[in-house]
């Protein structure tokens, strides 16, 4: 389920997405006293970071948390809190609250437990989610052929987030499991290229959706996906 806006290039998708973004959760802020923010890493996201950061948002009124985590230092270059940090968190946004998800633990699997803790401070469900999709049709961290994907996708789970090892990407992850996707007020997918538009038109055909773990979003989220795509 999902509405697909198009533009001419990606300049105009980021103002549009902005905008919405901007729009959500100051209304959010308004009708509650605050909102939340879950974002996705990668390279995607940088040019909407960028022009969010310096938006005229009640800020410190806004929780930001990542939507997935490599299990990295936060100042590795693959993090992406580090690309949160440096991208978004500045300008205006710097009064936003942020929580990371990696901690000390030495493995993805050994931090669950504190992750859970942490998300207790963030007013769930999100207010906003923007996902991203890789070519494979993973999103947030859920890969195709990860050992826990079917836990990580049940919706009776009862958990908030849970790692997962990819076998066609480096790195052990932490990711927010599929109940807690979908349950946010609004989901947006922000992808770019042809190739992403062509993965996007698979993943809307019949077929498992452990093939492309973003079937899981679109085949069951109670309200459309908004899809962001320009070439």
């Amino acid at each position: 389920m999902l509405n697909l806006h198009e533009f001419s290039d990606r300049q105009a998708l980021v103002k549009e997405l902005a905008g919405k973004v901007a729009s959500l959760l100051a209304l959010s802020v308004e009708k509650k006293g605050r909102a939340s923010l879950a974002v996705s890493g990668g390279t995607t996201p940088v040019a909407l970071f960028e022009h969010l950061s310096g938006m005229d948002i009640p800020w410190k009124d806004v929780v930001i948390f990542p939507v997935d985590e490599r299990w990295v230092e936060p100042d590795d270059a693959d993090s992406n809190e580090r690309l949160v940090r440096t991208h978004l968190l500045k300008d205006r946004a710097a009064d936003a609250k942020f929580f990371g998800m990696k901690n000390s633990a030495a493995t993805a699997g050994q931090g669950e437990e504190a992750c859970e803790e942490l998300l207790k401070k963030v007013p769930l469900p999100f207010d906003v989610l923007i996902l991203g999709m890789g070519g494979d049709g993973h999103t947030a961290s859920l890969f195709p052929g990860a050992e826990k994907l079917a836990a990580a996708t049940d919706m009776n789970s009862g958990r908030k987030c849970m790692a997962l090892a990819p076998v066609t990407a480096p790195h052990e992850r932490m990711s927010l499991t599929l109940p807690v996707i979908i349950s946010a007020s609004n989901i947006f997918l922000h992808i770019v290229g042809e190739e992403k538009k062509k993965v996007l038109e698979k993943a809307l055909e019949d077929g498992p959706a452990e093939e492309m773990p973003i079937r899981f979003v679109l085949r069951n989220t109670k309200r459309p996906v908004e899809v962001y795509w320009a070439p």
